[in-house]
């Protein structure tokens, strides 16, 4: 299984990529995890609607560049469906049966995600009600497919 995540903006702080890199590691039994960082709009404070909309569309042309056809889309956002992680790692499961073998998860920027991205997922996926910073929504996510493995492969976890 080869899952990518596709984010805008760099990951800046240490404890972050350290922490990306100790997922990636531990993933690297189960699947194959890339992560792909798109570059960022600046967004000047009390940018108007349409000036955000036009961030936000910048944004997502970077994003569907590299959405691969053949690619499961799932896409963060607030409005999607919440699963627990036995679900979450229910629903990996799932896709890998059913001949998945290449999902890509999308994080939008800070004003979130243009909807030609919205569009393209095949399933969008909510954390939460609340914000996240998006390096640390990185980590979150990493954590979570390696919780969904841990699972699906009978391998004891932190509930």
């Amino acid at each position: 299984m080869k899952i990518a995540i596709i984010a805008v903006g760099k990951v800046k702080e240490k404890y972050y990529r350290d922490a990306l890199l100790e997922y990636a590691k531990r993933l690297s039994k189960y699947c194959r995890l890339e992560i792909i960082e798109v570059e960022d709009e600046k967004t000047p404070d009390k940018a108007s609607a349409s000036y955000e909309e036009q961030i936000k569309e910048k944004e997502a042309e970077r994003i569907l560049k590299y959405i691969k056809d053949d690619a499961h889309v799932i896409t963060l956002e607030i409005q999607g469906k919440k699963l627990d992680s036995e679900d979450f790692a229910d629903r990996l499961d799932k896709l890998a049966i059913y001949g998945k073998s290449h999902i890509q998860f999308i994080i939008g920027g800070s004003l979130g995600l243009h909807k030609k991205v919205s569009e393209r997922a095949n399933e969008k996926l909510s954390f939460s009600d609340m914000t996240f910073p998006h390096q640390l929504m990185r980590v979150i996510l990493s954590e979570q497919i390696y919780r969904a493995y841990r699972i699906i492969s009978g391998e004891p976890y932190h509930k």
